[in-house]
């Protein structure tokens, strides 16, 4: 099931915070043809039906009855303890029900769906307002026991980053929220806000045939009235037997990618970037060197997997339609062939592992099996084993899961043995690139933005990469960002035009302009979400032409998922963005009646108030989101920067310093903290400014204040140093310019003024408007 991790990572105060739509699992397809289910489909195609019926994919979801109990499960009487209560599992007249005990008070909670089948059982239980629920208390097939569903879902992150179990009351456990139809066949959600009801239909459980060949109603009204030997042009009816590699993956995708969401509907066949954006290993739950972590349903691994990139090889080569692996009983290594037949030939060579043993199976060493959540899952990156990557980041590694008695120390001195070419050292450097730059740290962004200037990053990774840019705040990066505007990856495009946002520029407009041409749905959402941030008056009318029915149609797509928290922040953020601040925050109280812990969308509902001036309704939001997390240090960061502007400084002061006890690398609230004391208390605020710097040395207004400050407590000589070295290494920071020219001015040192504004007007990253300013100046001077 999936789990929502309670951190949500949003951006530094008095900016939007964006939270993604992050969809498990696929929508249903929406179509003007009638759909009949899948028994249907007997009457001419028994056999597949047969095969079809008893798999994972058609007992995806089933109901709970006598035989299932039966069959399936044991029922027990002992208690599992989840948080502060007690669950147990009853049998009552051939129903399952479930007890839950809170000292002598107990409630009940019929069973009447179950979700899974391979590994675990998942109970649905009916709530309120037509919502299915998550039973707290899961099934573990192989261990034949039951157990505490969210504690089992915690992540253990190799970032900074902590996880905790959800309350299983939660949104994310509600199957009409969370599980979009990869259960269960043509979903319909059916949710009214207003009411906050749902009315939740489908056709039938379990992953139909339809789900894959579209709707079949005039397929069977066709073939019942055809004459013997007649062979129809159009058997109405999606035929994947003549789907290439990339229609086959895409159509699998929905159900098993960690995606967002673009479109309200999808026909197997159609391309996957066109309803779909994919997460990458920006996200925690992969480990830095792309491995699994928590549960990612496989198509960003796949994706990395060179078997994958060759475009040569598809799902259903090595699964059948229903699901089930096609080389499990024999010929194991058949899944290989034909493209590596030279290895499957020599195998014993090529795996060192002698005749007999498991280590002879090509997926035990390139597609080993890990687990999450008591469910086991195979890499699909297909990359061979990799024990430095363990010893780096405690990511598994094929051999150690084998030779579970031996250390990843002892398995990496083998495969360096066995290897003249040392394979594992760019996927570990670059896997330190990716934790460095997830941590904020960025010792390594001149590796990172040289790697994207070479193309010597993958698809995943150089979307990675240019998402986690998105906080560096060092203007270096964006020759190396802006490289791969023309990347053959839809994805990679997509990355790239959503950080244009950041840099509402005429030079990126036009790079906009052009992305809203792409052939690919997720670059032109991105390309909506940067046009969004832009002045209203940056486009000229028959521009504006061309934009209106892309930016009807991103605001529209946020209205898709009318259930979803997300949506209505994100579709606040998009208001806000636009200056639209009453439905911004109209918006925002959408989002809090879904999910009233909402932190990020109670910011920036204060962030709104305060645009309109209603100071106290700004306030009021972030006490309660200070409230709900006292140790938030975005709620503490804007709370203080507030209280700054309603001229109350000492609590300011004092709010501002309760950010860098929350977070003592906080630059910004270094910086804020320096602004805030320079008038008042000189002396702090010049070592607020230095502690901003050592914090955030990428940033060039905490060294052009650091300069400042120094000035004014006749600190000049190291002022000279700081802003030399700013206009050395940030020329674009044409504030520095002006300061330094005003030291020498002052000094009289005209020559020296005069020099640094001639070099100025030579520095191409200098805007036009900057460039007239410093004439002015050199005219003054003659």
């Amino acid at each position: 099931m999936p789990h929502m991790k309670k951190v949500i990572n949003i951006l530094p105060a008095a900016m939007l915070f964006a939270v993604s739509l992050i969809a498990y699992s696929c929508q249903s397809d929406k179509s003007s043809e009638p759909y009949v289910g899948s028994r249907s489909c007997i009457e001419c195609h028994e056999r597949f039906y047969q095969l079809w019926a008893p798999s994972f994919h058609g007992l995806a979801m089933q109901g709970v009855d006598s035989t299932f109990i039966s069959d399936q499960i044991i029922i027990n009487s002992s208690e599992v303890a989840i948080q502060d209560h007690f669950f147990k599992p009853i049998l009552r007249n051939d129903s399952l029900i479930m007890i839950e005990r809170k000292g002598d008070q107990e409630k009940e909670y019929p069973a009447v769906h179950v979700l899974g089948g391979k590994y675990i059982y998942y109970f649905l239980t009916p709530f309120e307002k037509g919502r299915l629920q998550v039973l707290p208390l899961a099934y573990d097939i192989g261990d034949r026991e039951w157990y505490n569903t969210p504690a089992s879902a915690v992540r253990h992150f190799v970032d900074p980053v902590d996880d905790e179990e959800l309350d299983w009351h939660s949104f994310a456990y509600t199957f009409n929220t969370s599980c979009h139809s990869c259960h269960v066949s043509q979903l319909e959600t059916n949710y009214d806000l207003e009411s906050d009801e749902y009315r939740t239909t489908w056709m039938e459980d379990g992953i139909n045939c339809e789900t894959c060949h579209g709707p079949s109603q005039g397929h069977v009204d066709l073939f019942r009235k055809i004459k013997d030997g007649e062979v129809p042009e159009d058997i109405k009816l999606v035929v994947t037997s003549t789907f290439t590699h990339e229609q086959h993956n895409s159509s699998c995708a929905p159900c098993h990618a960690k995606m967002r969401s673009l479109s309200d509907s999808y026909m197997p066949g159609e391309k996957f970037f066109n309803h779909f954006d994919l997460v990458t290993l920006e996200d925690p739950d992969f480990y830095p060197d792309g491995r699994d972590l928590g549960e990612n349903y496989t198509y960003t691994t796949w994706r990395l997997a060179g078997c994958a990139k060759s475009g040569m090889l598809d799902c259903v080569h090595c699964h059948t339609s229903s699901g089930r692996y096609r080389f499990k009983n024999e010929n194991h290594n058949g899944a290989c062939l034909p493209c590596h037949e030279e290895n499957v030939d020599n195998i014993a060579a090529h795996s060192h592992h002698p005749e007999g043993t498991e280590g002879l199976m090509c997926i035990s060493c390139h597609m080993p099996l890990t687990e999450f959540a008591r469910m086991e899952r195979s890499d699909h990156s297909m990359r061979p084993p990799m024990p430095a990557t363990t010893l780096a980041f405690d990511s598994p590694n094929a051999c150690n899961i084998c030779h579970d008695d031996k250390d990843a120390a002892w398995s990496d001195k083998w495969v360096r043995e066995w290897k003249d070419r040392d394979y594992q050292a760019e996927p570990l450097a670059i896997a330190r690139m990716l934790l460095d730059a997830r941590t904020g740290e960025w010792k390594h962004l001149d590796d990172i933005l040289s790697g994207l200037m070479e193309n010597r990053f993958d698809e995943i990774y150089t979307t990675s990469f240019i998402r986690l840019l998105n906080s560096n705040p060092d203007d270096k990066k964006w020759l190396a960002v802006l490289s791969q505007f023309e990347n053959p990856s839809p994805l990679v495009r997509s990355a790239v035009v959503n950080a244009l946002g950041q840099i509402p520029a005429p030079e990126t407009k036009a790079m906009l302009m052009q992305a809203t041409r792409d052939p690919f749905l997720v670059v032109r959402r991105a390309a909506a979400s940067s046009i969004a941030a832009f002045p209203q008056d940056a486009f000229s009318p028959e521009e504006m032409q061309v934009l209106e029915p892309l930016m009807q149609d991103y605001e529209k797509a946020f209205l898709s998922r009318p259930d979803d928290w997300a949506a209505h922040y994100n579709l606040g953020n998009y208001y806000q963005n636009t200056q639209r601040l009453e439905e911004a925050i109209d918006s925002y109280e959408k989002s809090l009646q879904l999910y009233p812990e909402g932190i990020a969308a109670l910011i920036n509902q204060s962030f709104a108030y305060n645009l309109l001036d209603k100071k106290e309704l700004a306030l009021n939001r972030l006490y309660r989101a200070i409230e709900i997390d006292p140790a938030n240090e975005a709620a503490n960061l804007n709370f203080a920067m507030l209280m700054g502007e309603l001229g109350r400084l000492e609590e300011a002061e004092e709010a501002m310093k309760n950010v860098l006890k929350v977070n003592p690398e906080s630059a910004q609230a270094a910086y804020n903290l320096s602004v805030m004391l320079a008038e008042r208390k000189p002396k702090e605020a010049l070592e607020y400014s230095r502690m901003a710097i050592e914090l955030g040395p990428n940033e060039p207004k905490y060294q052009y204040s650091y300069a400042f400050y120094l000035l004014r407590s006749d600190q000049k000589k190291q002022a000279v140093e700081i802003l030399k070295k700013l206009i050395e290494n940030q020329p674009a920071y044409a504030d520095s310019w002006f300061l330094l020219g005003s030291i020498f001015e002052g000094d009289e040192n005209m020559e020296a003024a005069k020099n640094l504004y001639q070099k100025a007007m030579k520095n191409e990253s200098l805007n036009q408007e900057i460039k007239q300013a410093i004439s002015s100046k050199l005219s003054e001077m003659k």
